[in-house]
């Protein structure tokens, strides 16, 4: 299902179990990233990227990487993993989140015998002015 009004785009990509079914194409890797989709060019975001994963138990991010200007913020939804910012390697599971500046050198790691579900959120740093509260007006329906 995709649905697009004056104010909204909605997409339906389906249960995170079934995220396999989408494959990234990184230029820098001779094989694509299984279970790995970005939102921005099926939303029309214009303001962040969002990107849904699957990493298989036992796999990990096939290299290290940093951002020019976006920090990350790590959402993990399922499995237990490890995530390693500078070199310093933690613990994370359902219900850890990470916040990621752009210059921190980053890569993960399934390390269970489960699958490994994380949303990923990018903006650029330093950009968000005042709160959700501050920026919310109400209206009348």
């Amino acid at each position: 299902m995709k649905k697009n009004g004056n104010n909204f785009s909605c997409i339906d990509f389906g249960p995170f179990e079934n995220l396999s079914q989408y494959c990234f194409e990184h230029p820098k890797l001779t094989e694509g990233v299984a279970g790995k989709l970005f939102l921005k060019k099926e939303l029309a975001l214009t303001s962040m990227e969002v990107s849904l994963n699957k990493f298989p138990a036992g796999t990990s991010m096939p290299f290290s990487h940093k951002h020019r200007e976006n920090e990350e913020l790590y959402l993990f939804l399922k499995g237990k993993g490890e995530f390693c910012v500078d070199g310093n390697w933690f613990e994370v599971q359902e219900g850890s989140a990470i916040r990621v500046a752009p210059n921190g050198v980053r890569t993960w790691r399934s390390s269970s015998s489960d699958e490994l579900i994380f949303i990923v959120i990018q903006a650029k740093a330093g950009t968000l002015e005042g709160s959700s509260i501050q920026d919310g007006i109400p209206v009348q329906t």
